[in-house]
């Protein structure tokens, strides 16, 4: 492990000195240590698993007869815009039906006041349609689907957004 090393040095002239000693430490012992713990820790850490979000994808019907028709009065639209902006109404985008859309955020007092409303969970088959516009981030459509499983909302799609939706959303916003 350590070793003294002693140098017997008589010196010049016949002069006496103290004897010049230098240590040596075997270091191999050390770093053998260092290796094991090393490798005892890689192998037992647990590495943080990635968090994933289960979604099922429905299957696409044969023909036009299978899919279920899905009235105004139970139907909620939530169009995301440009610049982490979110609208929503009630209904299916009719014009006929005239809308009315508001503007609101994804805090808690934004889009998950909305969807725990009275007029939303007094509704039992209320469905909430997600309609992203090309200018809207794929992390609005995350954040929209947190709040939904937040908000414990089981009915929802994400729907392609129309002309109708570009329409009201241009209407207003005045660009």
């Amino acid at each position: 492990m350590a070793e003294i090393q002693e140098k017997a040095d008589s010196g010049k002239g016949g002069k006496k000195r103290a004897k010049k000693m230098s240590v040596h430490l075997d270091m191999t012992p050390m770093v053998d240590l260092a290796f094991l713990l090393l490798t005892f820790f890689m192998l037992t850490t647990t590495f943080s698993k990635p968090q994933t979000m289960e979604i099922n994808m429905p299957v696409k019907p044969d023909t036009e007869d299978e899919q279920i028709a899905l009235k105004a009065s139970n139907a909620m639209t939530i169009v995301l815009g440009e610049n982490d902006r979110v609208y929503y109404y009630f209904g299916l985008g009719d014009p006929a039906e005239n809308p009315e859309v508001q503007t609101t955020d994804y805090s808690a007092n934004g889009i998950r006041k909305v969807l725990i409303s009275p007029q939303v969970r007094g509704n039992e088959k209320m469905t909430v349609l997600v309609k992203p516009m090309e200018g809207s981030r794929y992390k609005n459509v995350v954040d929209i689907l947190d709040e939904l499983k937040i908000t414990d909302t089981n009915r929802f799609a994400i729907v392609e957004i129309n002309d109708n939706d570009k329409q009201l959303i241009q209407d207003i916003t005045g660009q």
